[in-house]
């Protein structure tokens, strides 16, 4: 049903989607982040949900609480 091109396509994307998937869980999960862990799990964006909490959500609330420790 599915030539080798397709498999090859499919093969691609979730080693691609997979680690960075885990990734986000994990972090999600550490920081008690209920929500964000519901939707990384259900939703499938090829990466592009986890890159950006990554990166941009859990990346600047961990740099906003060190400032606040910092000014305390």
């Amino acid at each position: 049903m599915f030539g080798t091109h397709t498999l090859a396509v499919v093969t691609l994307v979730t080693l691609w989607t997979l680690p960075w998937k885990g990734w986000a869980l994990w972090l999600a999960a550490r920081r008690k982040e209920k929500w964000w862990f519901i939707a990384i799990l259900v939703l499938n964006t090829l990466a592009i949900l986890e890159i950006i909490y990554i990166f941009g959500i859990a990346k600047h609330r961990d740099h906003a609480s060190e400032i606040s420790e910092y000014e305390e």
